[in-house]
């Protein structure tokens, strides 16, 4: 029988499913659209907050189960105080950007297997992910707020001129147009645009080989081209060079493990 501690977490639209202790897949299921509203919020928050506790996770992957749509975009029909009245989370910031901010420093690599539409809040999930692959044919992304008059509420003013540039970043987020696969990788918008039929085959590669390594090597890699991409100059240069004492006193604990258990061995 099956763990029951990784067995599938089944809710009405976010799926949260333990491939294994290192591996977790979580889908999009809320037909026909994949709209994301209030009621969505908690659920999401239950899985953000698992990422951030579980001391086995190393990798996950969000894709969608439904057809033509990764995620969109918030619920405009839902009652406005059913938003309004919805509490802050840790960071300060209204439960949505609080989840996007919290799942991109999460001690685990993120990964946004994107079929289908990614728009408005799609979108900035995928951009607070770590890595984006898209399918060549289906996908679909956007910013398309300020087309009706909106302005983007999930980060991406922050996030996509880290990937693409400020002039680029603004034809997405000014030109409110859809950007399919192909232009996305070109852009930098996804890391790479796959045929659909690879697309799965070469996430859950990617997500299986990841979850095999070191989860310490993992985070510290992470956070490390994090802070090292947020600072500029000297204090850019200082991070390096910390960077590279930790691994080095990393190799040599290591190394002084290895020592001991050869010696308890030999004894």
């Amino acid at each position: 029988m099956k763990d029951q501690n990784y067995a599938a977490t089944n809710t009405r639209e976010i799926r949260l499913a333990r491939h294994s202790p290192t591996y977790w897949r979580v889908t999009f299921d809320h037909p026909p659209l994949n709209i994301f509203g209030p009621e969505t919020v908690p659920q999401l928050n239950e899985v953000i907050a698992a990422l951030e506790t579980d001391e086995r996770v190393k990798v996950v992957v969000f894709d969608s189960a439904v057809e033509g749509f990764f995620l969109t975009h918030y619920d405009f029909l839902a009652r406005l105080e059913d938003s309004t009245r919805l509490s802050p989370g840790p960071t300060g910031l209204h439960p949505l950007p609080d989840m996007l901010v919290r799942l991109s420093r999460a001690p685990v690599v993120s990964i946004a297997l994107i079929r289908g539409r990614a728009t408005g809040v799609g979108s900035e999930l995928a951009l607070a992910s770590d890595m984006r692959f898209a399918s060549r044919e289906k996908a679909i992304l956007s910013q398309w707020e300020v087309g009706v008059g909106l302005v983007p509420g999930g980060g991406p003013m922050a996030r996509l001129p880290r990937l693409m540039g400020r002039g680029r970043a603004l034809e997405v987020l000014l030109g409110a147009d859809d950007i399919h696969g192909d232009l996305a990788e070109l852009y930098g918008y996804v890391n790479r645009s796959l045929p659909d039929a690879e697309l799965d085959g070469f996430v859950d590669a990617l997500a299986t080989r990841i979850a095999s390594f070191d989860k310490r090597a993992i985070i510290d890699t992470n956070l490390d081209y994090s802070r090292a991409h947020s600072l500029r100059g000297s204090d850019g240069r200082k991070w390096t060079v910390d960077a590279r004492c930790r691994v080095i006193e990393r190799v040599r604990r290591l190394e002084s493990q290895d020592a001991e258990r050869m010696g308890r061995v030999l004894s």
